[in-house]
Protein backbone atom coordinates (compact mmCIF):
# COMPACT_ATOMS: atom_id res chain seq x y z
CA UNK A 1 0.00 0.00 0.00
CA UNK A 2 1.32 3.45 -0.90
CA UNK A 3 1.50 5.77 2.08
CA UNK A 4 0.09 9.28 1.81
CA UNK A 5 3.29 10.49 3.50
CA UNK A 6 5.32 9.19 0.55
CA UNK A 7 6.47 12.09 -1.66
CA UNK A 8 7.80 10.02 -4.56
CA UNK A 9 6.63 10.53 -8.14
CA UNK A 10 4.78 7.21 -8.09
CA UNK A 11 3.02 8.04 -4.81
CA UNK A 12 1.95 11.43 -6.15
CA UNK A 13 0.57 9.75 -9.26
CA UNK A 14 -1.18 7.02 -7.27
CA UNK A 15 -3.06 9.43 -5.03
CA UNK A 16 -4.05 11.87 -7.79
CA UNK A 17 -5.00 9.59 -10.70
CA UNK A 18 -8.64 8.63 -11.22
CA UNK A 19 -8.61 5.01 -10.04
CA UNK A 20 -12.01 4.25 -11.56
CA UNK A 21 -10.99 5.46 -15.02
CA UNK A 22 -7.70 3.57 -14.72
CA UNK A 23 -9.52 0.37 -13.79
CA UNK A 24 -11.99 0.77 -16.66
CA UNK A 25 -9.21 1.21 -19.21
CA UNK A 26 -7.27 -1.74 -17.81
CA UNK A 27 -10.41 -3.88 -17.96
CA UNK A 28 -10.87 -3.05 -21.65
CA UNK A 29 -7.21 -3.78 -22.43
CA UNK A 30 -7.32 -7.21 -20.82
CA UNK A 31 -10.75 -7.84 -22.33
CA UNK A 32 -9.36 -7.18 -25.81
CA UNK A 33 -6.78 -9.95 -25.44
CA UNK A 34 -9.32 -12.37 -23.94
CA UNK A 35 -11.86 -11.70 -26.69
CA UNK A 36 -9.20 -12.15 -29.37
CA UNK A 37 -9.14 -15.83 -28.37
CA UNK A 38 -12.76 -16.03 -29.51
CA UNK A 39 -12.67 -13.78 -32.57
CA UNK A 40 -9.31 -14.25 -34.30
CA UNK A 41 -8.55 -18.03 -34.69
CA UNK A 42 -11.05 -18.54 -37.56
CA UNK A 43 -9.51 -15.60 -39.44
CA UNK A 44 -6.01 -17.00 -38.91
CA UNK A 45 -7.08 -20.37 -40.24
CA UNK A 46 -8.69 -18.80 -43.31
CA UNK A 47 -5.52 -16.94 -44.31
CA UNK A 48 -3.25 -19.89 -43.58
CA UNK A 49 -1.30 -18.75 -40.51
CA UNK A 50 -0.91 -20.30 -37.07
CA UNK A 51 -4.23 -20.55 -35.19
CA UNK A 52 -3.32 -18.12 -32.41
CA UNK A 53 -1.28 -15.78 -34.62
CA UNK A 54 -3.49 -12.74 -33.95
CA UNK A 55 -3.90 -13.60 -30.27
CA UNK A 56 -0.14 -13.66 -29.77
CA UNK A 57 0.35 -10.37 -31.60
CA UNK A 58 -2.42 -8.70 -29.60
CA UNK A 59 -0.83 -9.96 -26.38
CA UNK A 60 2.57 -8.78 -27.64
CA UNK A 61 1.26 -5.22 -27.99
CA UNK A 62 -0.52 -5.32 -24.61
CA UNK A 63 2.68 -4.69 -22.64
CA UNK A 64 3.81 -1.65 -24.68
CA UNK A 65 0.25 -0.29 -24.68
CA UNK A 66 0.03 -0.56 -20.89
CA UNK A 67 3.45 1.13 -20.59
CA UNK A 68 2.34 3.94 -22.93
CA UNK A 69 -0.86 4.52 -20.96
CA UNK A 70 0.89 4.61 -17.58
CA UNK A 71 3.77 6.77 -18.86
CA UNK A 72 1.35 9.24 -20.42
CA UNK A 73 -0.72 9.39 -17.24
CA UNK A 74 2.38 10.60 -15.34
CA UNK A 75 2.68 13.70 -17.53
CA UNK A 76 1.70 17.23 -16.65
CA UNK A 77 -0.63 19.19 -18.97
CA UNK A 78 2.38 20.97 -20.46
CA UNK A 79 4.08 17.65 -21.16
CA UNK A 80 0.86 16.37 -22.77
CA UNK A 81 0.94 19.33 -25.15
CA UNK A 82 4.59 18.80 -26.01
CA UNK A 83 4.10 15.10 -26.66
CA UNK A 84 1.02 15.85 -28.78
CA UNK A 85 3.01 18.28 -30.94
CA UNK A 86 5.80 15.76 -31.56
CA UNK A 87 3.37 12.92 -32.29
CA UNK A 88 1.32 15.13 -34.60
CA UNK A 89 4.38 16.12 -36.66
CA UNK A 90 5.58 12.50 -36.87
CA UNK A 91 2.09 11.32 -37.85
CA UNK A 92 1.75 13.90 -40.62
CA UNK A 93 5.16 12.92 -42.00
CA UNK A 94 4.15 9.24 -41.96
CA UNK A 95 0.80 10.04 -43.58
CA UNK A 96 2.62 11.78 -46.43
CA UNK A 97 5.03 8.85 -46.76
CA UNK A 98 2.12 6.41 -46.76
CA UNK A 99 0.77 7.97 -49.95
CA UNK A 100 4.00 7.03 -51.76
CA UNK A 101 5.39 3.92 -50.06
CA UNK A 102 2.42 2.67 -48.08
CA UNK A 103 0.92 -0.78 -48.46
CA UNK A 104 -2.20 -0.87 -50.62
CA UNK A 105 -5.02 -2.90 -49.06
CA UNK A 106 -8.49 -3.00 -50.65
CA UNK A 107 -7.69 0.04 -52.76
CA UNK A 108 -6.47 2.23 -49.88
CA UNK A 109 -3.00 3.20 -48.67
CA UNK A 110 -3.38 3.49 -44.90
CA UNK A 111 -0.48 1.44 -43.57
CA UNK A 112 3.27 1.84 -43.68
CA UNK A 113 5.78 -0.87 -42.83
CA UNK A 114 8.40 -0.01 -40.19
CA UNK A 115 10.76 -2.54 -38.58
CA UNK A 116 8.59 -5.41 -39.72
CA UNK A 117 5.36 -3.97 -38.28
CA UNK A 118 2.44 -2.43 -40.16
CA UNK A 119 1.67 1.01 -38.70
CA UNK A 120 -1.46 3.06 -39.39
CA UNK A 121 -0.36 6.71 -38.88
CA UNK A 122 -3.92 8.05 -38.76
CA UNK A 123 -4.49 6.21 -35.47
CA UNK A 124 -1.72 8.20 -33.75
CA UNK A 125 -2.78 11.42 -35.43
CA UNK A 126 -6.19 11.48 -33.73
CA UNK A 127 -5.33 12.08 -30.04
CA UNK A 128 -2.49 14.46 -30.95
CA UNK A 129 -4.83 16.44 -33.20
CA UNK A 130 -7.42 16.79 -30.43
CA UNK A 131 -4.90 18.04 -27.87
CA UNK A 132 -3.38 20.58 -30.29
CA UNK A 133 -6.76 21.97 -31.34
CA UNK A 134 -7.80 22.23 -27.68
CA UNK A 135 -4.64 24.23 -26.94
CA UNK A 136 -5.12 26.55 -29.92
CA UNK A 137 -8.76 27.25 -29.08
CA UNK A 138 -7.99 27.85 -25.40
CA UNK A 139 -5.21 30.26 -26.37
CA UNK A 140 -7.45 32.20 -28.77
CA UNK A 141 -10.00 32.58 -26.00
CA UNK A 142 -7.41 33.89 -23.54
CA UNK A 143 -5.45 36.10 -25.93
CA UNK A 144 -7.36 37.58 -28.85
CA UNK A 145 -4.18 38.32 -30.82
CA UNK A 146 -3.40 34.61 -31.06
CA UNK A 147 -5.02 33.21 -34.28
CA UNK A 148 -5.85 29.88 -32.64
CA UNK A 149 -9.11 29.42 -34.53
CA UNK A 150 -7.41 30.00 -37.89
CA UNK A 151 -4.57 27.60 -37.06
CA UNK A 152 -6.98 24.91 -35.92
CA UNK A 153 -8.89 25.22 -39.20
CA UNK A 154 -5.67 24.93 -41.20
CA UNK A 155 -4.59 21.89 -39.18
CA UNK A 156 -7.88 20.14 -39.86
CA UNK A 157 -7.72 20.95 -43.59
CA UNK A 158 -4.22 19.41 -43.77
CA UNK A 159 -5.28 16.29 -41.86
CA UNK A 160 -8.50 15.88 -43.85
CA UNK A 161 -6.66 16.24 -47.16
CA UNK A 162 -4.11 13.58 -46.21
CA UNK A 163 -6.81 11.18 -44.97
CA UNK A 164 -9.04 11.62 -48.02
CA UNK A 165 -6.04 11.02 -50.27
CA UNK A 166 -5.60 7.52 -48.81
CA UNK A 167 -8.71 7.40 -48.97
CA UNK A 168 -10.02 7.07 -45.40
CA UNK A 169 -13.35 8.87 -45.20
CA UNK A 170 -14.30 7.28 -41.86
CA UNK A 171 -11.34 8.76 -40.00
CA UNK A 172 -11.89 12.08 -41.76
CA UNK A 173 -15.48 12.20 -40.56
CA UNK A 174 -14.43 11.19 -37.03
CA UNK A 175 -11.81 13.94 -36.81
CA UNK A 176 -14.20 16.48 -38.31
CA UNK A 177 -16.94 15.67 -35.81
CA UNK A 178 -14.60 15.96 -32.81
CA UNK A 179 -13.10 19.15 -34.26
CA UNK A 180 -16.57 20.70 -34.63
CA UNK A 181 -17.42 19.54 -31.10
CA UNK A 182 -14.38 21.38 -29.72
CA UNK A 183 -15.51 24.56 -31.49
CA UNK A 184 -18.95 24.14 -29.95
CA UNK A 185 -17.55 23.61 -26.46
CA UNK A 186 -15.34 26.66 -26.89
CA UNK A 187 -18.41 28.86 -27.28
CA UNK A 188 -18.78 29.20 -31.04
CA UNK A 189 -21.74 31.44 -32.03
CA UNK A 190 -24.82 29.59 -33.26
CA UNK A 191 -24.66 31.01 -36.79
CA UNK A 192 -21.12 29.67 -37.16
CA UNK A 193 -22.22 26.31 -35.77
CA UNK A 194 -24.92 26.24 -38.44
CA UNK A 195 -22.27 27.09 -41.01
CA UNK A 196 -20.11 24.17 -39.88
CA UNK A 197 -23.17 21.94 -40.13
CA UNK A 198 -23.78 23.05 -43.72
CA UNK A 199 -20.13 22.44 -44.60
CA UNK A 200 -20.36 18.99 -43.03
CA UNK A 201 -23.45 18.10 -45.06
CA UNK A 202 -21.77 19.37 -48.22
CA UNK A 203 -18.72 17.26 -47.43
CA UNK A 204 -20.85 14.15 -46.97
CA UNK A 205 -22.70 14.83 -50.23
CA UNK A 206 -19.40 15.39 -52.06
CA UNK A 207 -17.99 12.14 -50.71
CA UNK A 208 -21.10 10.29 -51.85
CA UNK A 209 -20.85 11.76 -55.34
CA UNK A 210 -17.08 11.58 -55.83
CA UNK A 211 -16.05 8.41 -53.96
CA UNK A 212 -17.56 5.21 -55.39
CA UNK A 213 -16.82 3.08 -52.30
CA UNK A 214 -18.60 5.60 -50.06
CA UNK A 215 -21.62 5.62 -52.38
CA UNK A 216 -21.66 1.81 -52.41
CA UNK A 217 -21.68 1.62 -48.61
CA UNK A 218 -24.42 4.23 -48.24
CA UNK A 219 -26.55 2.60 -50.96
CA UNK A 220 -26.05 -0.81 -49.36
CA UNK A 221 -27.19 0.59 -46.02
CA UNK A 222 -30.28 2.32 -47.41
CA UNK A 223 -31.17 -0.48 -49.81
CA UNK A 224 -29.55 -3.82 -48.87
CA UNK A 225 -30.56 -5.32 -52.22
CA UNK A 226 -28.45 -2.78 -54.10
CA UNK A 227 -25.02 -3.88 -52.87
CA UNK A 228 -22.86 -6.35 -50.99
CA UNK A 229 -24.07 -6.48 -47.38
CA UNK A 230 -22.57 -9.86 -46.55
CA UNK A 231 -20.63 -8.77 -43.46
CA UNK A 232 -23.52 -6.81 -41.97
CA UNK A 233 -25.97 -9.64 -42.59
CA UNK A 234 -23.56 -12.15 -41.06
CA UNK A 235 -23.02 -9.91 -38.03
CA UNK A 236 -26.76 -9.68 -37.47
CA UNK A 237 -26.96 -13.48 -37.68
CA UNK A 238 -24.36 -13.62 -34.89
CA UNK A 239 -26.55 -11.49 -32.62
CA UNK A 240 -29.56 -13.69 -33.33
CA UNK A 241 -27.52 -16.86 -32.78
CA UNK A 242 -26.13 -15.72 -29.43
CA UNK A 243 -29.37 -14.64 -27.79
CA UNK A 244 -29.24 -13.32 -24.24
CA UNK A 245 -26.57 -15.60 -22.82
CA UNK A 246 -24.56 -16.71 -25.86
CA UNK A 247 -23.55 -20.10 -27.21
CA UNK A 248 -20.52 -20.32 -24.94
CA UNK A 249 -16.80 -19.53 -25.32
CA UNK A 250 -15.44 -21.08 -28.51
CA UNK A 251 -18.86 -22.37 -29.58
CA UNK A 252 -19.65 -19.65 -32.09
CA UNK A 253 -20.16 -20.69 -35.70
CA UNK A 254 -21.12 -17.49 -37.51
CA UNK A 255 -17.69 -15.97 -36.76
CA UNK A 256 -16.10 -18.62 -39.03
CA UNK A 257 -17.62 -16.96 -42.10
CA UNK A 258 -17.31 -13.34 -40.91
CA UNK A 259 -14.22 -11.89 -42.70
CA UNK A 260 -13.41 -9.09 -40.24
CA UNK A 261 -14.53 -10.85 -37.06
CA UNK A 262 -11.32 -9.91 -35.23
CA UNK A 263 -11.37 -6.21 -36.13
CA UNK A 264 -14.45 -4.26 -37.22
CA UNK A 265 -16.99 -6.91 -36.16
CA UNK A 266 -15.54 -8.24 -32.91
CA UNK A 267 -18.66 -6.99 -31.10
CA UNK A 268 -20.77 -9.43 -33.15
CA UNK A 269 -18.50 -12.28 -31.98
CA UNK A 270 -19.01 -11.17 -28.37
CA UNK A 271 -22.77 -11.31 -28.97
CA UNK A 272 -22.69 -14.81 -30.44
CA UNK A 273 -20.46 -16.46 -27.85
CA UNK A 274 -21.23 -14.47 -24.68
CA UNK A 275 -24.69 -13.09 -25.39
CA UNK A 276 -26.50 -9.79 -25.25
CA UNK A 277 -25.88 -9.53 -21.49
CA UNK A 278 -22.11 -9.48 -22.06
CA UNK A 279 -22.57 -6.91 -24.84
CA UNK A 280 -24.50 -4.65 -22.47
CA UNK A 281 -21.76 -4.98 -19.84
CA UNK A 282 -19.12 -4.04 -22.41
CA UNK A 283 -21.16 -1.03 -23.54
CA UNK A 284 -21.57 -0.05 -19.89
CA UNK A 285 -17.79 0.16 -19.46
CA UNK A 286 -17.51 2.48 -22.47
CA UNK A 287 -20.44 4.55 -21.20
CA UNK A 288 -18.82 4.84 -17.76
CA UNK A 289 -15.59 6.16 -19.30
CA UNK A 290 -17.47 8.71 -21.42
CA UNK A 291 -19.64 9.98 -18.57
CA UNK A 292 -16.75 10.19 -16.12
CA UNK A 293 -14.50 11.92 -18.65
CA UNK A 294 -17.13 14.54 -19.49
CA UNK A 295 -17.80 15.03 -15.78
CA UNK A 296 -14.12 15.79 -15.23
CA UNK A 297 -14.18 18.21 -18.16
CA UNK A 298 -17.21 20.06 -16.79
CA UNK A 299 -15.42 20.68 -13.48
CA UNK A 300 -12.06 21.75 -14.92
CA UNK A 301 -11.44 25.49 -14.42
CA UNK A 302 -8.66 25.62 -17.02
CA UNK A 303 -9.78 26.16 -20.61
CA UNK A 304 -7.15 23.86 -22.11
CA UNK A 305 -7.80 21.08 -19.61
CA UNK A 306 -11.55 21.35 -20.14
CA UNK A 307 -11.36 21.26 -23.94
CA UNK A 308 -8.67 18.58 -24.16
CA UNK A 309 -10.42 16.30 -21.67
CA UNK A 310 -13.78 16.71 -23.41
CA UNK A 311 -12.24 16.29 -26.86
CA UNK A 312 -10.36 13.10 -25.98
CA UNK A 313 -13.45 11.69 -24.29
CA UNK A 314 -15.61 12.47 -27.32
CA UNK A 315 -12.97 10.95 -29.62
CA UNK A 316 -12.86 7.75 -27.59
CA UNK A 317 -16.62 7.51 -27.20
CA UNK A 318 -17.51 8.45 -30.76
CA UNK A 319 -15.13 5.87 -32.23
CA UNK A 320 -16.63 3.19 -30.00
CA UNK A 321 -20.16 4.31 -30.87
CA UNK A 322 -19.47 4.17 -34.62
CA UNK A 323 -18.10 0.63 -34.35
CA UNK A 324 -21.06 -0.54 -32.28
CA UNK A 325 -23.56 1.16 -34.60
CA UNK A 326 -22.02 -0.52 -37.65
CA UNK A 327 -22.21 -3.93 -35.95
CA UNK A 328 -25.90 -3.32 -35.23
CA UNK A 329 -26.57 -2.09 -38.78
CA UNK A 330 -27.48 1.38 -37.54
CA UNK A 331 -25.12 3.15 -39.95
CA UNK A 332 -23.06 2.34 -43.06
CA UNK A 333 -19.76 0.44 -42.51
CA UNK A 334 -16.87 2.74 -41.63
CA UNK A 335 -13.91 0.44 -40.99
CA UNK A 336 -13.64 1.80 -37.43
CA UNK A 337 -12.08 -0.32 -34.69
CA UNK A 338 -13.53 -0.76 -31.20
CA UNK A 339 -10.96 0.83 -28.83
CA UNK A 340 -8.87 -1.75 -26.94
CA UNK A 341 -11.12 -4.60 -28.14
CA UNK A 342 -10.51 -4.89 -31.88
CA UNK A 343 -7.29 -6.48 -33.08
CA UNK A 344 -4.56 -4.12 -34.23
CA UNK A 345 -1.31 -2.84 -32.76
CA UNK A 346 -1.75 0.73 -34.02
CA UNK A 347 -5.30 0.88 -32.69
CA UNK A 348 -4.26 -0.52 -29.32
CA UNK A 349 -1.33 1.88 -28.90
CA UNK A 350 -3.42 4.84 -30.07
CA UNK A 351 -6.19 3.98 -27.59
CA UNK A 352 -3.54 3.70 -24.87
CA UNK A 353 -2.23 7.17 -25.77
CA UNK A 354 -5.75 8.58 -25.58
CA UNK A 355 -6.40 6.87 -22.25
CA UNK A 356 -3.06 7.99 -20.81
CA UNK A 357 -3.64 11.60 -21.83
CA UNK A 358 -7.12 11.49 -20.28
CA UNK A 359 -5.71 10.09 -17.03
CA UNK A 360 -3.03 12.80 -17.01
CA UNK A 361 -5.47 15.65 -17.61
CA UNK A 362 -8.00 14.39 -15.05
CA UNK A 363 -5.52 13.91 -12.22
CA UNK A 364 -6.31 15.98 -9.13
CA UNK A 365 -4.22 19.16 -9.08
CA UNK A 366 -3.50 21.25 -6.00
CA UNK A 367 -5.79 24.27 -5.79
CA UNK A 368 -4.73 27.63 -4.35
CA UNK A 369 -5.85 28.21 -0.78
CA UNK A 370 -7.94 31.21 0.22
CA UNK A 371 -5.94 34.40 -0.06
CA UNK A 372 -3.32 32.77 -2.28
CA UNK A 373 -3.03 34.27 -5.79
CA UNK A 374 -4.12 32.13 -8.71
CA UNK A 375 -1.28 31.57 -11.16
CA UNK A 376 -1.72 30.54 -14.75
CA UNK A 377 1.35 28.69 -15.99
CA UNK A 378 0.23 26.71 -18.99
CA UNK A 379 -1.54 28.99 -21.43
CA UNK A 380 1.16 30.86 -23.32
CA UNK A 381 2.18 29.92 -26.86
CA UNK A 382 5.78 29.40 -25.72
CA UNK A 383 4.59 26.94 -23.06
CA UNK A 384 3.77 24.45 -25.82
CA UNK A 385 7.48 24.08 -26.38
Amino acid sequence: MVSRADRSRFAEWFWTVDHYLLAAFFLLMVGGVVLSFAASPPVAERIGVETFFFVKRQALFLGPALAVMLAASLMTPRMVRRAALLIFIASVVMLIATLFIGMEVKGSRRWISLLGFSIQPSEFLKPAFVVLVAFLLSESGRRREVPGVLFSILIYIICAALLIAQPDFGQTMLLGTVWAGLFFLNGLPWFLIAGLGVIGVMGLASAYIMLPHVAARVDGFLDPSSGNTYQIDTAMDAFLSGGWFGRGPGEGTVKRILPDSHTDFVFAVVAEEFGIIACLLLVSVFAFIIIRGLNHASRDQDAFGRLATAGLTVLFGLQASINLAVNLNLMPPKGMTLPFISYGGSSLLSSAMTAGALLALTRRRPRPTRGEPVTVSRLSPSSLM
